[in-house]
């Protein structure tokens, strides 16, 4: 494994804990905010969020180069700096958030969903505040569906190519990815660099997603919810 190899591998592991880490701080609270509350416009927002999961990701690559250009709402003539984004590693990131977002949020969703709300409500009667129950008592309880979306969006980021090399570029050693590293060893005709870096992949892949099954599947459920079925199966 050259030198190269080791760069894009290293940059892919970087990119993809910083996008998960990104995704992550404002998933989990919508995702709450999804699994518990009804409100104008719910539906809007939770498919707004899911779109990058339909959109061909060179789509949002695209999208997100027209917001960072020159003439564009975070661009150089709006706000009168460079944020320096495109074409380096931060770029990336940013693709890869983006992406890796939607599975973070329904996978952190459906592990909020399945909390029963009465023990929520039984800390708050015991004098804690929604903010301290959420910290103390829901987070806790969702923890293993919570990471089993830190693993699905760390995957989904670790695989991205479309959308960063859109407004990353591939540029060996600065912006290149495990993705595109596969993408241009294919292009030069490379096969046993493909074909490592692709074993690469799916290993990683494989792991992650198999790994975030077993964390959802073994999910303690709730000592309420143990016990209302307990009562529905009495004779």
């Amino acid at each position: 494994m050259d030198e190269a190899t080791l760069g894009a591998l290293g940059l892919t592991l970087r990119v993809a804990s910083l996008a998960t880490l990104f995704a992550l701080i404002p998933g989990v609270p919508l995702a709450y905010v999804l699994a518990r509350f009804e409100f104008l416009g719910k539906g809007v927002l939770s498919t707004v969020v899911s779109l990058p999961l339909v959109l061909p990701p060179t789509a949002v690559g695209y999208l997100l180069l027209r917001m960072l250009g020159a003439r564009g709402f975070l661009g150089r003539e709006t706000l009168g700096i460079d944020l320096g984004i495109l074409l380096t590693y931060k770029a990336a990131v940013l693709a890869a958030t983006v992406m890796a977002t939607p599975l973070v949020v329904r996978t952190a969703r459906v592990a909020f969903e399945g909390i029963d709300p009465r023990l929520e409500q039984m800390a708050r009667t015991l004098g804690h505040g929604p903010f301290r129950t959420f910290l103390r008592f829901t987070l806790p309880m969702a923890s293993r569906g919570l990471l089993a979306a830190a693993l699905l969006g760390f995957t989904r980021a670790v695989g991205e190519f479309g959308a960063t090399v859109t407004i990353a570029g591939n540029i060996p050693g600065q912006t290149q990815t495990l993705a595109s590293a596969i993408f241009s060893a294919q292009q030069v005709g490379d096969q046993r660099e493909a074909a490592f870096l692709l074993g690469v992949a799916l290993a990683v892949g494989f792991v992650a997603v198999l790994a975030s099954e077993r964390l959802v599947r073994s999910a303690p459920r709730s000592s309420l919810a143990r016990g209302s079925r307990r009562r529905r199966a009495r004779p």
